[in-house]
């Protein structure tokens, strides 16, 4: 039997995450106090029980109750079942826009502000991150997009990588992703925008893919892009970082900057990379 603990950052999508496990087959338990894991444990593996995986939601919500996880962490060490931690994290600015959307108290920041709340529990969670045998970082992922991951690890029994490669296709005139990492511009390529019959269609569109990828520099500047990234992507990895987002605008977002990201999406897949892909301007009108 598989059996997941669930933690990290409030705000961070652990409720989303049982939901992905639930879909799954998994039986799921929201905010289960630690004390009574091992015990809670022994029941899901007794011969009355049916369950091919577990996933246990636990952080910081449990108050003074939270301090006995790591004895009950122990515990579990000693059981028949194969267990995983997964940590969901995002960066603070991620984790406060979302408290502000939904007008929630964080845990600890109930007579202070939201800051001073994640500062409290990144330092409570310091520990437990560093024992999480998956690390997943939210800020730029879509839910569709995380219980994909979900799926791969636990339903498909795919490799984990922790390093979550973000590509993001932008228009200049609407301003850069304020959470990309690293930003190419492709407006020095010619532009479809000027050919009546190609303005209409955007980089997801044969003959748009054909008109910007048929000149040279094209051809180029993606296999230069490429080299970069091969060459960051594993001291990403050892400085422990879990997300890289990899932005490529153009004037409009619509047309260079599209088929750019998608090329680069399909050589990172190739690569069998931890990627995905948004088109953050595609929609925009002219």
């Amino acid at each position: 039997m598989r059996f997941v603990i669930v933690t990290g950052m409030s705000g961070a999508g652990k409720s989303t995450a049982l939901k992905c496990f639930e879909d799954i087959g998994f039986f799921c338990v929201d905010n289960l106090p630690p004390v009574i894991l091992p015990a809670f444990a022994d029941m899901c593996l007794g011969e009355d029980a049916d369950f091919e995986g577990v996933a246990v939601g636990i952080d910081i919500r449990g108050g003074k109750l939270f301090d006995g996880l790591f004895d009950a962490l122990a515990q579990m060490g000693q059981k028949s079942c194969r267990m995983s931690i997964v940590y969901l994290d995002a960066t603070d600015e991620t984790l406060m826009r979302r408290y502000k959307e939904t007008r929630r108290t964080h845990p600890l920041a109930r007579e202070d502000c939201i800051p001073d709340g994640l500062s409290k529990e990144r330092l409570m969670l310091s520990a437990l991150r560093d024992r999480a045998t998956h690390i997943i970082d939210t800020s730029s992922i879509l839910v569709r997009e995380l219980k994909e991951k979900i799926n791969d690890v636990f339903l498909r029994n795919k490799h984990f990588d922790s390093l979550m490669i973000s590509v993001v296709s932008f228009g200049f005139k609407y301003g850069l992703p304020v959470d990309s990492d690293m930003v190419f511009d492709v407006r020095f390529l010619p532009n479809p925008f000027y050919i009546p019959e190609l303005k209409p269609l955007t980089g997801n569109d044969k003959p748009i893919r054909d008109y910007v990828m048929q000149w040279e520099q094209s051809k180029t500047f993606l296999q230069k892009m490429q080299e970069m990234i091969a060459f960051m992507i594993p001291h990403c990895i050892a400085e422990g970082r879990n997300q890289l987002v990899i932005a490529i605008g153009c004037s409009g977002g619509k047309h260079r900057s599209v088929t750019l990201a998608n090329a680069l999406y399909a050589c990172l897949l190739e690569e069998k990379r931890n990627a995905f892909i948004r088109h953050r301007d595609i929609l925009q009108k002219p």
